[in-house]
């Protein structure tokens, strides 16, 4: 690695930074989304403009920059918006060997020093000047403001698209090492994922042996991970004096043991009754409370959210939408226990065509293109499908069909120009996301619900809907006859329509200063903008769905608790807003446990301690059962007998510890 640094830190030193001119393509899962210009022409200083769009959202920023002779910024100026068209203004400067910055959530200033300025919102551009100011910094290494500290790693050569790439690494900036690779002369070459890549038009169809190259990093560093932080008891696992929460009747068994032999558990008794494991390890739990594994049933799973699903006590999941090749393999190294991450149930995403298409390959526009599509996520082993938002009308009772017939569940967005009553009668088995319901009662005004009409239309009038409104107990009524799963993900809405711009999303200001610099600058200012007026019905939004939330809860709707963000630490959040909403938060826990394996039909195994099921637990410090708030508090977290300290995960993946830990 140090003879591949050393050339190309020569190689940058000789060459220019980049052409004069570039620009990149976006691609989010491999379909053209926007651009990239990157303009050095005018002296010292770069041009570049970032923008694309991703169903009527995404950033458009405009930057301008100058770097010092070792690659560091010594201006930026940053305009434009971020991803849900909030605006963005960033200011840098480097004055007399002092430092400043502002931004929309930030102020502050610093001596220089050698430093490195990571703007908060800057074109992808930027993660290749970080990459090459590495390579000129002593050790690679370079203090980053306005906090933190960022490293450079190569990991090889690869040939793509007629040219040669090198592969590096930056380390420091989100929970796993950034990848980026840089031409021979230390251009930008290409930001290559799954999700979302910055390529020149020229490399846009050769991305294979680049994504290939990552995943084999990718992979070698999991089953790193997997081999140091994983650790398998000799001769089974005896729990012993634990509280054992059981889901069924909602009871916690005070002195109880459990023990585990392989990945199921064998026997459960009061600790007087089961002395003898013979050659089991013992975990004494001194009292703590034994839980069966939560669940996320809304994840879209990346490198690192395995990672921090098991650190946070999940288990169990279901992706609702992802890439189809890489992610099959991700899943696969979970079950193998060659990367660390919870059982993964798979549902597929289908849509239409179009400009607010969502992000997927599997678009479909006739009834043997949606039949086909629902087909190859059966071979596939998925166990639903998820119709998105550009599905024609007339194609979506065709797709819940043969998913049926399948044996697939249906779920999703209501498409555009439906209403939800229209959706579930059609055949849908759940709704995802709770604005849904209520653009329901907005039908036929409300059609549009491709683009941000979903969320702000919601916002303007969620609140005229109380659950005593005739309609709303008439629709909650449907639901329950309907047997329609809910999957709300409060926190979204929580964060949309009544955060504070310029603080951390709520429910994660204890986590937020423990996360890497950039994690935690991203979960600043993702509230949408309120048009002068609409304060007082943006502010009652949030109110109103909870309320809603309740309403349908206490009608017997089922409801499984998801994410659709950040993997762990947002499901602890997701489960205190139910018991804000006033379930009991014994309750919660059944809908965060066993409910989800009953939706799932995986009941047989998961769901509950018992004998015969998976040895999946959580052993929190706390009694969530009286103070949902305890959720956060895990200790030991068990997948199929297999033991993890959510601390050493934590520092894994750059997370600081918790205030008073060892």
């Amino acid at each position: 690695m140090s003879r591949i640094l050393a050339a190309a830190l020569f190689a940058a030193c000789i060459a220019p930074a980049f052409a004069a001119a570039r620009t990149d393509t976006i691609l989010i899962q491999g379909i053209a989304a926007g651009t990239q210009t990157v303009d050095a022409a005018v002296g010292s200083r770069v041009h570049a403009e970032y923008s694309y769009n991703d169903r009527g959202r995404g950033d458009h920023v405009v930057a301008d920059w100058t770097l010092d002779d070792a690659g560091r910024p010594v201006t930026y100026e940053g305009r434009g918006n971020d991803y849900m068209k909030a605006p963005v203004e960033e200011h840098f400067a480097i004055v007399d060997g002092k430092a400043s910055w502002r931004n929309r959530t930030e102020h502050g200033s610093a001596p220089a020093a050698g430093a490195f300025y990571m703007p908060a919102n800057p074109p992808p551009e930027f993660l290749g000047v970080l990459a090459r100011a590495l390579l000129k910094a002593p050790g690679h290494r370079l203090a980053l403001l306005p906090t933190g500290e960022a490293t450079l790693e190569a990991h090889g050569i690869v040939r793509a698209g007629g040219r040669e790439l090198r592969q590096y690494r930056v380390a420091g900036l989100d929970f796993t090492p950034q990848p980026i690779w840089l031409e021979g002369d230390g251009a930008t070459g290409a930001i290559v994922s799954g999700w979302f890549s910055i390529v020149p038009e020229a490399l846009a169809k050769s991305l294979e042996p680049l994504q290939a190259a990552q995943d084999e990093t990718d992979n070698a560093r999991s089953a790193r991970l997997a081999r140091e932080l994983a650790r398998t008891p000799k001769g089974g696992l005896l729990i012993r004096d634990a509280r054992v929460f059981d889901p069924r009747d909602l009871g916690v068994s005070e002195h109880t043991s459990v023990l585990v032999r392989g990945e199921r558990i064998v026997r459960i008794a009061p600790d007087a009754a089961l002395q003898d494991a013979g050659d089991a390890e013992v975990l004494d739990a001194h009292g703590r409370f034994l839980m069966p594994g939560l669940w996320d049933n809304h994840q879209h799973f990346s490198e690192f959210d395995g990672l921090l699903d098991i650190a946070n006590g999940v288990t169990s999941a279901r992706d609702m939408a992802n890439e189809t090749d890489g992610f099959l393999a991700r899943v696969a190294r979970f079950d193998d226990g060659s990367e660390i991450g919870p059982r993964v149930l798979k549902a597929g995403i289908i849509d239409g065509t179009g400009e607010l298409a969502g992000p997927t390959k599997m678009r479909v526009d006739t009834a043997a293109e949606a039949t086909k599509a629902v087909d190859w996520y059966a071979d596939h082993g998925y166990a639903q499908i998820k119709i998105y938002s550009s599905i024609k009308p007339e194609l979506m009772p065709v797709l819940a069909a043969r998913a049926h017939e399948r044996g697939l569940r249906v779920s999703g967005h209501v498409p555009a120009f439906m209403s939800a009553r229209q959706f579930v009668e059609g055949g849908a088995d759940e709704l995802q996301h709770l604005n849904f319901v209520m653009l329901n009662f907005l039908y036929p005004g409300v059609k549009e619900t491709r683009n941000r009409d979903r969320f702000i239309k919601v916002a303007e009038h969620a609140r005229e809907f109380t659950p005593d409104r005739p309609e709303v107990r008439e629709f909650i009524a449907f639901l329950k006859a309907h047997h329609t799963v809910l999957d709300p993900t409060m926190t979204i809405f929580e964060n949309l329509f009544s955060a504070d711009p310029e603080a951390i999303m709520p429910g994660l200001e204890a986590v937020a200063p423990r996360l890497p610099p950039q994690v935690r600058r991203s979960l600043y200012g993702n509230a949408l903008p309120v048009p002068e007026g609409q304060e007082d019905a943006y502010r009652a939004a949030f109110p109103a769905m909870l309320a809603l939330l309740k309403a349908l809860h206490d009608a017997g709707v089922t409801i499984i608790p998801g994410t659709d963000a950040l993997a762990g630490y947002q499901l602890h959040h997701e489960l205190e807003l139910y018991a804000k909403a006033g379930i009991a938060p014994a309750e919660v826990l059944r809908i965060a446990t066993l409910v989800p394996a009953e939706v799932m039909g995986v009941a047989r195994d998961r769901g509950v301690i018992a004998p015969g099921k998976y040895a999946d637990m959580v052993l929190v410090d706390g009694d969530p059962t009286r103070d949902i708030a305890d959720i956060r508090k895990v200790a030991t977290v068990i997948k199929g007998g297999k033991l993890y300290d959510p601390m050493a995960i934590e520092r894994a993946v750059g997370i600081s510890p918790r205030p008073g830990a060892r």
